[in-house]
């Protein structure tokens, strides 16, 4: 064969297929479409589903720094509630002892979550696997009798109590969707502020940590700096969650942040989905409203109704729905480029 049929075979060759294209008008115009609903929804709904709505954007910002760290680092964290905690009773002692206006306490929540979290992960991010997931399920066990023993402060077990923020009169809108679009704002923020981490070279050496860290090592990625800026920064997103909570519930009491929240969370990011954008959402939802859906089903056996909730949905969809979503999205007939 002569050098001219051969390439003659190879401009004639067809073109690889373009499938990347395809899936992200997809994903564009899947977001258009929830922004539209999200802005649409509090006008239609009773206050209680709005209320619903906020909590699942709240619990999606707390997912969202611990997808950063397990979906994105590799690391595991059975203590994402504690800074959680951390943000809710920063933001309610700043309004109740301060009196600070609400909207100044969410940096100094995210601030203090961030620095005890950079704090507790330059020890912990010396550990890995099963060890790092022992300490930080210590650090969510301990929080509950410390934020109990000092009673002039967070108010004991008693807990603080505090006036919600209230709408300006210009805005026309009621309590419930003030705090639904205060809610929402944040959460908008929190993601667009997520998504351009991961696509600077923070995101990449993220991921390289993640895939393989021997690799990871030989390229120059600091290993211990990368898993304590993570450990550091789903600590700061759990802790403007908490805030945000604090200003929906008006309430924070230490038997809110028990173990079970920061299992509930670890579990919905699973099930929304590790490693993707869509994935706290998803998983947001779940931490809303599985443990009530539980609860309606059976209410002896709550915990036994959850639990088969959880592996039913990861015997469907192994990689979390976001998973699922993204497979079904791929199978969708395209026009041949």
């Amino acid at each position: 064969m002569t050098e001219s049929t051969k390439t003659d075979e190879k401009t004639s060759a067809p073109p690889a297929p373009v499938r990347t294209s395809a899936v992200a008008r997809w994903r564009w115009g899947a977001l258009a479409v929830l922004l539209v609903l999200a802005v649409y929804a509090p006008f239609q709904l009773a206050p209680f589903y709005v209320f619903q709505l906020t909590m699942v954007l709240v619990y999606a910002v707390a997912l969202l720094g611990l997808n950063l760290l397990v979906g994105h680092a590799g690391q595991i964290s059975l203590g994402h509630g504690a800074f959680f905690a951390i943000g809710a009773y920063t933001a309610a002692i700043l309004m109740e002892r301060e009196a600070l206006p609400y909207p100044l306490t969410l940096p100094v929540a995210a601030a203090v979550a961030f620095l005890i979290g950079l704090g507790l992960g330059v020890p912990a991010m010396r550990l890995r696997g099963l060890y790092l997931a022992l300490v930080t399920l210590a650090i969510a066990i301990f929080l509950v009798p410390l934020l109990k023993r000092f009673e002039e402060l967070t108010g004991g077990s008693m807990g603080l109590t505090l006036a919600k923020p209230q709408p300006p009169a210009w805005t026309g809108l009621a309590e419930d969707q003030w705090l639904y679009f205060i809610a929402l704002i944040v959460a908008v923020g929190a993601f667009l502020l997520v998504a351009s981490l991961l696509r600077s070279r923070v995101g990449r050496a993220l991921h390289a940590v993640r895939d393989n860290e021997i690799a990871a090592e030989v390229m120059g990625v600091r290993l211990s700096f990368y898993k304590t800026l993570a450990f550091a920064w789903s600590a700061m997103l759990a802790g403007v969650a908490g805030s945000v909570y604090t200003w929906v519930i008006g309430f924070v009491s230490p038997d809110s942040f028990t173990v079970n929240l920061s299992i509930n969370l670890l579990a919905g990011i699973v099930v929304g989905g590790l490693g993707s954008l869509s994935g706290p959402v998803l998983g947001g939802l779940f931490v809303m409203f599985v443990p009530s859906i539980s609860q309606d089903i059976n209410d002896a056996a709550p915990g036994v109704i959850f639990g088969l909730l959880i592996i039913a949905v990861m015997y469907v969809a192994p990689t979390g729905l976001a998973g699922l979503a993204g497979r079904l999205i791929k199978k969708i007939p395209r026009k041949k480029e």
